[in-house]
């Protein structure tokens, strides 16, 4: 769609001429974006508007993907995001977007929230702690800062002195996020329903750390040092980049995913691969594919994104499942199916669901924080 027909469709909007397809389509829009009324959208801010419209291109026809806007389907053209907190829209018909059985439950989205498990097993939660100086261990400091980043100090003389290092491990619940900073200032921000196990500190030849679920690392540089992250079945080993894994024990394969420099990617029963900017290792039990990748979509997640790239409906529930603290039931007919689009995390969990719903193939049923996924 090109920036004149989203201004004259804006401009059918205000005079109320909109079919129900081009109703689904604003109200896409304010599922996204809600911040400022209609009436207030002056020409200056439409141009910046129409000059941030983007769009989903059609895949091939012969697989099952649906877009998430109705409009894009019936006229086999592009789908549009405004990506401004311009558009607002009123009474307008509310789309279908749950058969209840029982009273909704409220499902907010995550935020931050970990556990801190120290190295003589107590624990912190990170979620109700104050800022500061949380605990010291063998001459490591570890404090919460002011924007809820989890972070360590290295008193090198004490480490150097012989103490023993002990190990940390931060969880994150479903629903929950974190970000940490290593000892050796390497920047990790663990997704929901994931952790990582590491020591105080990093003093032998080598820096390891041990991931479950989904996390983003910024590796820092150290050439003599190199950085490992251990998973399930596979290790990667670098020496200072920015990359994201996906190990998931609900998923079928672990997913790395590289955005700066080189990771070396190896499974257990000996394969490994090298794989550069913009490439994705697929890692079995066994084997491991490599893929081009739109990293910026990867990562989406950690600026509190959905993307979905032509994604399979199981995968978008099991993130939903994370992200929101619910359980899903999906029938795997339909878990098939693939949808295409863009939504804020931080959205109720009812607006994400709802743009699945205009499209009229799927349905959500809520019992409490039950999700019944049906056709």
């Amino acid at each position: 769609m090109k920036n004149k027909d989203a201004a004259q469709l804006l401009l059918k909007y205000r005079q109320g001429n909109c079919t129900e397809a081009e109703l689904a389509i604003i109200e896409s829009w304010y599922v996204n974006y809600n911040e400022a009324p209609l009436s207030e959208l002056t020409p200056e801010a439409l141009d910046v508007a129409r000059n941030k419209v983007w769009a989903f291109l059609p895949v091939h026809q012969h697989k099952k993907t649906v877009r998430l806007w109705p409009m894009m389907a019936a006229a086999a053209s592009a789908i549009i995001i405004v990506a401004a907190g311009l558009f607002f829209f009123q009474n307008t018909k509310e789309a279908e977007v749950v058969k209840k059985s029982a009273e909704l439950v409220e499902i907010l989205p995550g935020g931050n929230k970990a556990v801190l498990t120290l190295a003589d097993g107590s624990k912190i939660s990170l979620t109700d702690v104050k800022e500061g100086s949380l605990a010291n261990q063998s001459g490591v400091t570890i404090s919460k800062t002011k924007d809820g980043q989890l972070v360590y100090h290295v008193n090198k003389s004490d480490v150097q002195n012989g103490r023993s290092i002990g190990y940390n491990t931060i969880s994150t619940p479903r629903g929950g996020r974190y970000e940490v900073n290593l000892p050796d200032g390497t920047k990790i921000i663990l997704n929901a329903e994931s952790s990582l196990r590491y020591p105080t500190a990093f003093v032998a030849n080598e820096r390891k750390v041990e991931l479950k679920g989904e996390a983003y690392f910024e590796v820092a540089h150290n050439k003599n040092m190199p950085f490992k992250v251990v998973s399930d079945h596979q290790t990667i080993e670098v020496l200072g980049t920015h990359f994201n894994v996906n190990a998931y024990d609900d998923e079928e394969n672990i997913k790395t995913t590289l955005l700066e420099g080189k990771v070396k990617v190896s499974v257990d029963r000996g394969s490994s691969v090298v794989i550069k900017r913009g490439e994705q290792a697929i890692a079995g039990k066994s084997n491991i594919k490599v893929d081009e990748v739109n990293t910026d979509d990867i990562v989406a997640w950690t600026t509190n994104t959905f993307v979905f790239n032509n994604e399979n409906l199981g995968s978008i529930m099991r993130k939903i499942s994370r992200w929101y603290d619910v359980d899903v039931v999906c029938p795997p007919e339909l878990a098939k199916m693939e949808f295409a689009g863009t939504i804020s995390r931080q959205r109720n969990i009812k607006d994400v669901l709802k743009i699945m719903d205009l499209t009229e193939t799927v349905h959500f049923k809520f019992e409490g924080r039950r999700i019944t996924v049906m056709p």
